[in-house]
């Protein structure tokens, strides 16, 4: 008789608790296992995929979208949003070029294209902490004064008659292996994974998305910590938007576009939640390379670019229903 309870407990059906659990750590992995499940896929469907060639490919150009999604991770962290990072990206990339095409070197070039991204991202802080105006709202009308300034200033024209050593920042390798965009993104990634998990402005964009009142009452400065964080990702931006020119050897003002919808999916699928407090630069990178992953794939088996932008927007819409999902079952 003393053992039939003892029993029971080894029979008993699992706790809401432990369901739970297993679904957050099913939520977590998902995008990690997508990536693996979908390079496996391509490998076996393309005998073209596994190639040095074009893995070198995917990375020089799942390194643009991902440098720029690594600061929207923190955006969205602090449950903001920016719609003008496509925009700002060739606004950036336009200044640098013009600089570069004037005699200046390339260091001071892609210092003031980042300067450049910084200044918008000023710019849309300014307009979300000091006119209270939605980030959706106050990026989306940065989105098309960006362009439109970008477009003014060129005619319309791509800036050309570039240095041929520019195209190393794109194309050259370190080592003959490593791609110099993706040695650029793995030293972003460190630190903005530093930011995010040893400094207090890492610290204060979790707790301005998670509850942006308990965050002014404990003495978090709201206005210094968005200031920061939407600067970083203009800076991020700017860079990103020298690289994607250096890959034509061109200033392109029609550079970027579309790219909010990918950065925003990749930082989505990572595990962000679009009303902010949640999100890892690990999964911004696994969405980020998934994304680049279905662009790839898509391309070698003949797939119409017409229907990537279809997945892109499906991807979203399931993403940010999982997460609204999500939350219903935490508050229940």
């Amino acid at each position: 008789m003393n053992n039939v309870p003892e029993a029971a407990a080894l029979t008993s059906p699992a706790t809401p608790s432990e369901h739970s659990s297993h679904r957050d750590w099913i939520e977590r992995v998902l995008p990690y296992a997508s990536v693996v499940v979908l390079f496996v896929a391509l490998s076996i469907a393309s005998p073209y995929f596994l190639t040095v060639q074009n893995l070198s490919s995917v990375a020089r150009q799942t390194a643009v979208i991902t440098i720029i999604a690594l600061g929207m991770t923190l955006v969205m962290i602090s449950g903001g949003i920016d719609l003008s990072v496509g925009s700002v990206m060739a606004f950036a990339g336009i200044c640098g070029t013009m600089m570069l095409r004037a005699g200046v070197p390339l260091l001071p070039s892609l210092a003031g294209a980042m300067l450049a991204g910084a200044a918008w991202g000023l710019l849309n802080s300014l307009l979300i902490t000091l006119l209270k105006v939605s980030p959706f709202i106050a990026t989306l009308g940065t989105m098309g004064a960006a362009r439109g300034v970008t477009l003014v200033i060129t005619n319309g024209l791509a800036v050309v008659n570039l240095p041929e050593r520019f195209g190393r920042l794109g194309d050259a390798n370190i080592l003959r292996v490593i791609p110099i965009p993706l040695a650029i993104l793995v030293v972003l990634a460190l630190l903005t994974g530093f930011i995010l998990k040893y400094t207090r402005l890492g610290r204060h964009a979790y707790a301005i998305g998670s509850n942006v009142e308990a965050a002014r009452y404990s003495g978090i400065a709201i206005r210094r910590t968005l200031v920061a964080i939407y600067v970083y990702l203009g800076l991020l931006t700017g860079l990103a938007g020298m690289i994607e020119a250096s890959r034509l050897v061109t200033g392109q003002p029609t550079a970027g576009t579309g790219y909010e919808l990918s950065v925003i999916a990749a930082v989505v699928i990572g595990g962000a939640s679009l009303s902010g407090g949640e999100g890892t630069v690990a999964g911004t990178i696994a969405g980020a390379f998934l994304m680049g992953l279905i662009s790839n794939g898509s391309n070698l088996l003949g797939i119409s670019p017409f229907w990537q932008q279809v997945v892109i927007g499906t991807v979203i819409v399931l993403a940010v229903a999982g997460d609204e999902l999500r939350k219903r079952r935490r508050g229940t």
